[in-house]
This record gives structure tokens, sequence and C-alpha cells, in this order.
């Protein structure tokens, strides 16, 4: 299906004076004082960002990387025992994070560029973008929504061309879409905004906490933000932007993902090198799941097709697995 998003002019407005506070960041982690919960792969190297892309099941890691490039390492999640199954890909560019593109594909936020991978082939091809660049969302129709450093939300044709531009954020640091709306987390300002389709401005906004970091949605249009500086997780309804739900997490939550197959989101907690499961059927968040992860946990992922879920070490300590069945049974 093809949607109709963000045609029309540029606004005119400029989100350089702006009320904005530094971004919040992970808390630094302790040394743990718990064994990691299931199993745990060495990687040699720190995990900046984690993904599980959907049709293949393969994980996608983003290292650590240096001011001029590196590594997005595909992983094969059934060959993980032993001597895992891990492919070095190299960017051209520090990446910034991983998300969906389509089938087979993973998309990476860098430098006036977005990098496109093929999971099957390795490929890494490039899609220029004025600016540097923070989020991206794939659309079902190939166009990219793109989201940079300077508070621009771009809308890019199948072939990369620029078919709108919406500013007045001091950032646009995650995206979604949601309700036929597309959702932005500006983290300088941590806030998030509504653009409605059609539209050539920003639309509602709302105070995301004191410090929000990251941001997913889930298969009922609901909008997860961690509120890392104030230790809550925030679940917004999107057309209409309204905050639903607010939750007490503590211990600096950052990451996110969600298990759709259980409507449960999880949440790592650095402070205590922890993963904290939330489970949202009820309308009130309620823990679930509590397990103790690898230090410094930056980044986890679900794979939707088995529901294990992987949390990466930014320090180096390696890829946890907890699979499904095990968190079933509380182990």
């Amino acid at each position: 299906m093809a949607f109709v998003l963000l045609t029309g002019c540029s606004t005119s407005s400029n989100g350089d004076n702006l009320p904005t506070r530094d971004p919040a960041v992970a808390a630094t982690a302790p040394a743990p004082t718990a064994a990691p919960a299931g199993e745990v792969t060495p990687l040699g190297t720190p995990i900046a960002g984690l993904f599980a892309e959907a049709s293949t099941g393969r994980l996608t890691a983003l290292d650590v990387g240096t001011s001029k490039s590196s590594t997005l390492l595909v992983i094969d999640p059934a060959k993980l025992a032993g001597t895992p199954s891990v492919d070095a890909v190299s960017l051209p560019a520090p990446g910034v994070a991983i998300s969906q593109g389509k089938p087979g594909e993973v998309l990476i936020p860098a430098a006036k560029r977005i990098l496109r991978v093929d999971l099957a082939t390795r490929a890494v091809t490039e899609v220029p973008v004025a600016g540097d660049a923070r989020s991206v969302q794939y659309l079902d129709d190939g166009r990219l929504l793109v989201g940079t450093a300077d508070g621009k939300v771009r809308t890019l044709s199948p072939q990369g061309a620029v078919v709108s531009t919406v500013d007045g954020l001091a950032s646009a640091d995650a995206l979604t879409y949601t309700d036929h709306r597309v959702t932005v987390l500006d983290r300088r300002q941590t806030s998030v905004t509504e653009i409605e389709p059609g539209k050539d401005g920003l639309g509602l906004s709302l105070r995301a906490g004191d410090g929000a970091t990251t941001m997913i949605s889930d298969r009922f249009g609901r909008i997860l933000v961690t509120d890392t500086a104030g230790g809550e997780l925030l679940v917004f309804s999107a057309a209409p932007l309204v905050l639903r739900q607010r939750f007490p997490v503590n211990s600096s939550p950052y990451a996110l993902a969600y298990d759709q197959r259980s409507d449960t989101v999880w949440v790592t907690c650095t402070q205590s090198n922890e993963v904290v499961g939330f489970d949202l059927s009820t309308g009130i968040p309620k823990e679930v799941g509590r397990y103790a992860t690898v230090r410094q946990p930056n980044s986890v992922t679900i794979e939707q097709r088995t529901g294990d879920m992987f949390v990466g070490s930014a320090t180096g300590d390696g890829l946890q697995r907890i699979r499904a069945d095990d968190r079933k049974r509380g182990h």
C-alpha cells in the first residue's frame, strides 16, 4: 500500500533558536554483579546498534566505528553456537542506527547519506542526503523518510530525489509511521512531534519527559519512548498525539524492542545491566520479566519469527541471546 505523505513546499521555520538541552545518553554501566541470562556470544567489538531484519531473521550489529567508517556485522542467529556465522560489511561512513528497509535490506543513517545494505549480497549503496542523517523510515511505496541532525524531515522518492522538506525541530533523531502520521523524536528538545499527511509544517508536539532518547512503535500504533533522564517508559498514541501511559523504570532506561507475539516491550537499563519487560495489553504497563544482561546494554532487538531477544554490549562483552521459551519459563 502506498501513502501520500509530506507533500508540498518546505516550511520556513527555523529550529536554530529553540530552547534545547544536551541530548540525554545512556548511563555508564557498572561492572556486572550477576551472570547474564541466556547465552552470550563474543563478537570482539563493542556493539552500538542491533536490529533483526524482518524477512530473513538475520541479526545486524553496528560497531562503534571510527570518525571515518564503521562495520556492520551480519549474523545468522541459527549459527551462534560454537563458531558463529558472522559476516563483516565495511561501511563508507560511521553509521548512527539500523532500521528496516525493503525486504532483505537494512537502512543506516550516516553523514550526508543513507546507506542501504542488501543482506543477501552484502552490497552497500548510498542515497545522498543534504545534512547529517540521524534517522530513516522506509515507506511501503519505496520512499524514504529521513530525519537530520539540524531538525529537518525529508521525504525522498524511491530514486532518491527530495519530494518535500519539513523543518522547525532542533534535531530529528527517530521516526515512526503509525495511523498515517509521522512522529519525530527530538532529543535536544526532549519532545515528540506529529507531521500530518499532506501538510508542509509540524503538527502537535508534546514534551517527552526530562531527557528522551529512544522511540519505536508497536503493531497497535502506539509510540513507545524511553525517558532516560527521567527514568520512565512513555506510551503515546498517534492521530491525535496523546500521552496515554507513563511508568517508572529507573536505572537509566535506554534501548527498546517490541515483541509483537506477546505484546511486550523490553527496555534495557544501563545503570543496572538489566533488561525489563512490560506487558502493555491491559492498558497499564505491567512488569513481566527482568533479566541480567551483558555490560552496557545499549541495544536490544527481537527476532519476531522466534521471539528470541538479543542484547548488545557497547563495551565489547558480546551478544546476548535470551530465548522466548526461557522467558516463558522465567529462566
